[in-house]
C-alpha cells in the first residue's frame, strides 16, 4: 500500500477475521511501510483488545460494523489512493458503468457521505452500502475495500483506483462512452463465472443523484435488465 502510494505517513489500515470471536488489525499512528508481525493487535468482536503492545486503529469500529454485517468478509483494507480520494472529495461516486472489468469485478463503487473519522459517524455512514458493494468511497476521506481474505481486498483496492484514473482520463477527453445497460445484463451473467457468490455487488450500474450518492435502481427495472439478459444468453446455446 505504501509503495503504491495508497498510503502516506500514518494513513490507512487493515484487519483480518481470525474466526468468530477475533479480529487481527494494524496499529494507530503507525506507518504501514516500517510494520512488523510484533506491532499487529488483536481484537474481540467489541473491539476490545485482547493481544498486542501497540493500541488499536482508531477507525476498528468501522472494520467490525463490515465484518458484522458481512459473514463472507474475512479481510478489510482501508487506504487513502489519490486519484480515487479525489473523486470522494468531490462528492463524485465511480458509478459510470465506462469499463468492463469494473462491472465484472465490483459492480461499481458508490460514495459514501461523510463520517468523522475515529467516530461512530464512519460506520454509520457506510452502513447501507455494506451490504451490498466490496468497495466503498468515503466523502472527504478514502476508500474501503474488503473480501474473503486481505489479498482480494487489496486487489479490489488496486482496481478501484485503477478506474478512478480511466474515469478522469475519460473526463478530461470530455467523451465518456458508458456501457449500455444491456451491455451491462450480459456482463452481470457472465461475472458469476469469476465472482461467483464471493462477490456482493450485483446491482447493475445507474445514475447518481447529483451529490455522487448511489441511487438503487427500481426492482422491476433490474428485473427487466435481468430478463433481457437470460433471453439473449439462452438464444445463443446450441440447441
Amino acid at each position: 500500500m505504501h509503495e503504491c502510494g495508497f498510503v502516506a505517513g500514518m494513513d490507512g489500515n487493515l484487519s483480518v477475521r481470525l474466526d468468530s470471536r477475533r479480529v487481527l488489525v494494524t496499529p494507530t499512528s503507525m506507518c504501514k511501510s516500517s510494520m512488523r508481525p510484533a506491532d499487529l493487535v488483536i481484537v474481540d468482536i467489541d473491539g476490545r483488545k485482547l493481544a498486542g503492545r501497540r493500541n488499536v486503529s482508531s477507525e476498528i469500529g468501522m472494520h467490525l460494523e463490515i465484518y458484522n454485517l458481512r459473514r463472507d468478509v474475512r479481510g478489510i483494507v482501508h487506504a487513502h489512493p489519490p486519484i480515487a480520494t479525489g473523486f470522494a472529495a468531490s462528492g463524485m461516486g465511480l458509478t459510470q458503468p465506462l469499463v468492463c472489468e469494473l462491472v465484472v469485478g465490483l459492480g461499481c463503487v458508490p460514495l459514501a457521505r461523510y463520517g468523522t473519522p475515529g467516530t461512530t459517524e464512519l460506520a454509520d455512514a457506510l452502513k447501507p452500502l455494506i451490504p451490498d458493494y466490496d468497495a466503498i468511497l468515503m466523502a472527504n476521506h478514502g476508500v474501503v475495500a474488503y473480501g474473503h481474505d486481505l489479498l482480494h481486498a487489496y486487489m479490489k483496492m488496486e482496481t478501484v483506483e485503477h478506474f478512478a484514473k480511466v474515469a478522469l482520463v475519460a473526463h478530461l477527453l470530455g467523451h465518456e462512452q458508458p456501457l449500455s445497460e444491456e451491455d451491462i445484463g450480459k456482463l452481470l451473467v457472465s461475472r458469476k463465472i469469476y465472482e461467483g457468490a464471493k462477490s456482493a455487488a450485483s446491482m447493475p450500474p445507474a445514475p447518481h443523484n447529483g451529490s455522487g450518492t448511489w441511487q438503487r435502481r427500481p426492482r422491476a427495472d433490474v428485473r427487466e435488465v435481468r430478463r433481457k439478459t437470460a433471453a439473449h444468453w439462452n438464444s445463443r446455446s446450441p440447441r
